[in-house]
């Protein structure tokens, strides 16, 4: 079964890769060092896709503004289940965020617009909406110079990235589900908390500077709007457990770039 990867090579992607190759699959990864655009008419894709039996949608772009990210997602949407269409694609599988009609942020309008663009298409589908990632206070800290780390308050479930892969994998080899439960990991957490922790595991010294959303957008983080509804399966590392291995991680990789 061969398996198309729509930002393979982002953090996501790389975990599909691997798992489709443990599985014993053949993954096809869908970016711009491979030949394609998702984005800008989808140029590349049809000789991408022949051949391959599922798509796996983990592209994605940084920007708060919605304009950008409904421009983004809608065109890479369109392109994707287009040209499947035309390969005889037969399952269309989406990874999506949990809360974003709850929560009004900017980026989280384009998720909408693609979840829209995939019902409406003409492939089979399946839609996961996933909590944030236990990498969201790293990226947290990467969005401001040092020495401030500007933190929105906002409760989350973590969940790890492998984890939100295997799901992704277990989708697209299945028949399509339309919108799958929920998926999170196994804690709750106070995203400035994380960050807090993330900073002591490292030995970084930077001011952490919590800010509150203002209105419904805030409300909404540090209340239940990204918090998981329903039933849906539920992750196992921890933040912390993923944190140690982080550390752990770039430890060695230190130890080997000094030659020890």
């Amino acid at each position: 079964m061969r398996v198309a990867v729509a930002g393979g090579t982002g953090l996501v992607g790389r975990y599909v890769v691997e798992e489709l190759v443990a599985a014993g699959r053949e993954p096809v990864v869908l970016s711009r060092s491979r030949g394609v655009d998702l984005a800008a008419g989808g140029a590349g894709l049809d000789a991408a896709l022949e051949g391959v039996d599922a798509v796996v949608d983990v592209s994605n772009v940084t920007t708060t503004s919605a304009r950008k990210s409904v421009a983004f997602f809608e065109a890479v949407g369109r392109n994707l289940l287009d040209a499947g269409e035309r390969a005889g694609v037969r399952h269309h599988v989406a990874l999506s965020i949990v809360g974003i009609d709850r929560v009004g942020l900017g980026y989280y309008q384009g998720k909408l617009r693609q979840e829209d663009v995939v019902r409406g298409g003409a492939v089979p589908w399946s839609v996961l909406r996933a909590t944030q990632f236990h990498e969201f206070a790293e990226q947290t800290l990467e969005r401001v110079p040092k020495p401030f780390a500007v933190v929105p308050r906002m409760r989350t479930q973590p969940v790890a990235a492998r984890e939100v892969a295997q799901h992704l994998v277990k989708l697209a080899v299945g028949p399509a589900q339309g919108m799958a439960p929920d998926l999170a990991g196994p804690r709750v957490e106070q995203l400035v908390d994380m960050v807090r922790r993330l900073l002591r595991a490292r030995g970084e010294r930077r001011l952490v500077v919590p800010v509150r959303m203002p209105g419904g957008v805030g409300a909404a983080m540090t209340g239940d709007g990204q918090l998981p509804v329903g039933g849906g399966a539920r992750g196992r590392q921890t933040f912390d457990e993923w944190l140690a291995r982080d550390v752990a991680k770039g430890a060695r990789a230190e130890r080997e770039w000094q030659g020890g």
